[in-house]
């Protein structure tokens, strides 16, 4: 599987995306002749080496001839729709605005058709869009992964005036993935970067195990003091099909609630999205037997999960943490079997497949036949071996 991973250790821009890919092998020529299928005039693209901290990076360059341009999503939406580009292309970069103008329209209040986006929607951001999503597929990227997103620090200066970073649409896009700022007083992550990201990775955590087969460095216009702005892009092949993903781990110890409580607990939490939980017993203060609760869910399910342990059992205080999950490729199949209909799951590593009779199945057989179900397990395992082929 060809990979494309993001690391935004500076930060991520449009810009700089569209850089990164053209350092990683890109040719500027054929991002010039895609962005052609847009119908658009009055702008010009260039891309120059430069040195950050002593890093050859790559700068793109937009200019517009007319500034000042105000669309809105309505105006994105044909512009793009009635393009030639690539069906894959025109989708996905549809994808990336739609998530911009409805995070401008959340932070603002106002229908996503009533939202103009003076800042985002003049024709660098769509040459930078556009132009990311089509290096991606020039690439053959199939997967694309990001590391944690540095946000930067300190204030920004918007139409709407000075404003925190992040800025408003940057976190609302960035919800439910890994963000942290640090000290460089600076925005380092616009609301264009967090759309790309946010729309195009399936994954948010370290540097997965991939043989890499170009790297691009893509250059911010910041001037950090002892950093490098810039954002690095690792083209490759993933030595697993199957990468780790990011989910929350929620704890929390609890010595005082009727123990009839925790089936019914665990059934509300696997109905409102969580991955995986299970009870572990403890020992607390003052030596009293406990039971420590642990759920895993995604991290846009954090809140829903949240809420119900704190509406449904005693506890005062949560524990949160962000680790990575690997999971084998697995299926569910259903085979005729000497037993019936028999559903097995079978999971895949390494080109080994092996074959599991589902519980659920393996219960109903042996009360059906009023046989041990150890048995039934045995032998049911024994058919798949036999039957259940790779």
């Amino acid at each position: 599987m060809k990979v494309a991973y993001f690391d935004c250790f500076s930060g991520i821009s449009g810009d700089m995306c569209l850089a990164a890919l053209i350092d990683a092998g890109v040719p500027i020529e054929y991002i010039v002749e895609t962005l052609r299928g847009l119908h658009i005039d009055g702008y010009e693209i260039s891309a120059k080496k430069v040195k950050m901290a002593g890093i050859e990076a790559t700068m793109v360059e937009v200019k517009a001839v007319r500034e000042g341009i105000i669309r809105r999503y309505r105006d994105v939406l044909d512009l793009i729709s009635s393009s030639t580009l690539d069906d894959r292309i025109r989708d996905t970069s549809l994808m990336i605005f739609k998530r911009i103008f409805k995070a401008e329209a959340k932070v603002h209040g106002k229908d996503i058709e009533e939202v103009h986006l003076h800042e985002l929607s003049a024709t660098d951001c769509i040459v930078d869009i556009v132009g990311t999503v089509s290096g991606l597929m020039y690439l053959k990227v199939e997967k694309v992964l990001s590391s944690p997103v540095n946000l930067g620090s300190g204030m920004v200066k918007t139409d709407h005036g000075m404003l925190p970073v992040p800025a408003p649409a940057t976190i609302e896009l960035l919800k439910g993935i890994p963000v942290y700022g640090d000290d460089s007083g600076v925005e380092l992550t616009t609301p264009t970067g967090a759309a790309i990201i946010s729309t195009l990775a399936g994954g948010f955590l370290p540097v997965p195990e991939l043989i890499p087969q170009s790297i691009g460095y893509g250059a911010g216009s910041r001037e950090l003091k002892g950093k490098v702005n810039a954002l690095r892009v690792l083209i490759g092949v993933a030595v697993h099909n199957e990468q780790p993903s990011m989910v929350v781990e929620i704890n929390t110890n609890i010595d005082d609630m009727n123990p009839q409580v925790y089936g019914y607990l665990m059934e509300r939490l696997y109905e409102e999205g969580a991955l995986e939980v299970f009870f572990t017993p403890v020992y607390m203060k003052k030596n009293r037997p406990g039971t420590m609760l642990t759920v895993l869910c995604w991290p846009d399910d954090k809140d829903k999960i949240k809420n119900i342990i704190f509406s449904e059992t005693t506890t005062i205080g949560l524990r949160y943490s962000l680790v990575l999950r690997n999971c084998l490729k697995r299926e569910l199949v259903t085979y005729d079997t000497e037993y019936g209909k028999v559903r097995f799951k079978i999971s895949e590593f390494n080109d080994q497949r092996v074959a599991v009779p589902e519980y659920e199945d393996c219960k109903r057989i042996a009360r059906e036949r009023g046989e041990p179900i150890l048995r039934v397990i045995e032998q049911l395992k024994r058919i798949a071996e036999k039957d259940v082929r790779t």
